[in-house]
This record gives C-alpha cells, sequence and structure tokens, in this order.
C-alpha cells in the first residue's frame, strides 16, 4: 500500500502515485484530480 496524500483545499486522499509529478529540476507538482488544485515547484532535497 502506498502512502496517502490528503488534500489541502478538498482534503480528499489520494495514493501518492496519482498525485505527484517530478520536474527535470528534481522539484515536484502536486495535482488533485478531484477539485484541480495546483502547488508547483515544490522543493526536494538533492542527493
Amino acid at each position: 500500500m502506498e502512502p496517502l496524500i490528503i488534500c489541502p483545499k478538498c482534503h480528499n486522499k489520494k495514493e501518492i502515485r496519482h498525485l505527484l509529478t517530478a520536474q527535470s529540476n528534481q522539484n515536484i507538482i502536486y495535482e488533485c484530480p478531484d477539485c484541480a488544485f495546483i502547488l508547483r515547484n515544490i522543493e526536494t532535497k538533492k542527493g
């Protein structure tokens, strides 16, 4: 079972693989399929 992510806008829960997209600059884009909320350029630790 994968981790569940809770949308900060609509509070629905989905598995992580359905919500996150990796960018070439190693940042992440979060997209909620239920309410269309998008959070871009989430920074990650590099290395």
